[in-house]
């Protein structure tokens, strides 16, 4: 058995999702195709493909076999393209993922781009607030916002985002402004459900003065409303309901629009981080390492940010 070969033939089933695809793409008999994944399953001993009259399934070992073939095949292609003639060309498919209100605005825009940079790449986004076990669910990349908790996950920051205080005019000349965040138990505020990700709360940096200057502080204020969805509490605190804890990257455009404004300045907490992170891999496939450096270039011009707010 011919195992590259092989391999090639099942990535181009499973992606096809058919024999008859797969054949037609080769220009051979569906046979053939047939016999190439009946040999390379006795050789695992496992069954990659479920296959039916109507349709193919990937098995779970099938599904993780896949990636795993993928990023092989495009480490080859790019190990075959960094000595010839056009130097090296990323290939093959790659799977990111994406909180969701960040990724429609600050990530989906950008990946059409990526792939007229690098045509052969086919990209994947899955936009989610569910922290995605990249490794356990085949991603080769994922976008995250905030503090990474400890894990055996690679990162690399991409830009600082900033969390303010805000809520329309209207609502402040009605009910006054706190001055301290301990204030905030007197206010409606905007939160995220406690099944969100925000598990902390909001926090505050304490100034010179009280208690250990410089101590963050973490709140977690309650109202008569919340929601799983952080554009909704956007949506909620621009139509006059409270005050929300939002990234700048969310309501930039509104504060320069006078439709929201700061309040707790003077509390507010030290930038954290956007970052790529990626599993643990001894070499990296190409095509990663160029759409971090892709997202990194774009995240790194000041007015990225304003265009897109």
């Amino acid at each position: 058995m011919d195992k590259l070969k092989a391999m090639e033939t099942f990535v181009s089933v499973a992606t096809r999702g058919s024999l008859a695809a797969a054949a037609r793409a080769e220009g051979v008999a569906p046979a053939i195709v047939g016999r190439r994944l009946d040999a390379l399953e006795e050789h695992l001993g496992v069954k990659l493909l479920v296959r039916t009259t109507r349709r193919i399934t990937l098995t779970h070992e099938g599904s993780a076999f896949l990636e795993d073939c993928q990023r092989l095949l495009a480490d080859l292609a790019n190990a075959e393209a960094s000595v010839s003639a056009g130097g090296v060309k990323a290939k093959g498919h790659l799977r990111i993922t994406a909180p969701a209100g960040f990724g429609r605005r600050h990530v989906a825009p950008l990946v059409p781009r990526f792939h007229e940079r690098h045509p052969e790449v086919t990209v994947s986004l899955n936009l989610s607030d569910r922290v995605i076990d990249l490794a356990a669910e085949g991603y080769d990349c994922a976008v995250r916002v905030g503090d990474l908790p400890d894990s055996s996950l690679v990162s690399v920051r991409l830009a600082d985002n900033r969390r303010l205080c805000v809520a329309t005019p209207r609502y402040l000349r009605q009910h006054g402004q706190p001055q301290h965040p301990q204030d905030l138990a007197r206010f409606d505020c905007l939160t995220l459900s406690s099944d969100a990700s925000q598990t902390r709360g909001w926090a505050f940096l304490l100034p010179a003065g009280e208690g250990k200057a410089g101590e963050l502080i973490h709140l977690r204020p309650g109202g008569p409303l919340d929601c799983s969805d952080g554009q909704v509490l956007h949506e909620w605190c621009l139509a006059g309901h409270g005050i929300a804890w939002r990234s700048i990257w969310e309501v930039d455009s509104d504060i320069a629009a006078g439709r929201l404004q700061t309040v707790l300045d003077a509390y507010a907490a030290p930038p954290n981080g956007i970052y790529a992170v990626f599993p643990q891999r001894k070499h990296l496939a190409l095509r990663v390492r160029l759409w971090i450096d892709f997202l990194k270039s774009h995240y790194s011009q000041p007015d990225f940010w304003s265009q897109r707010a």
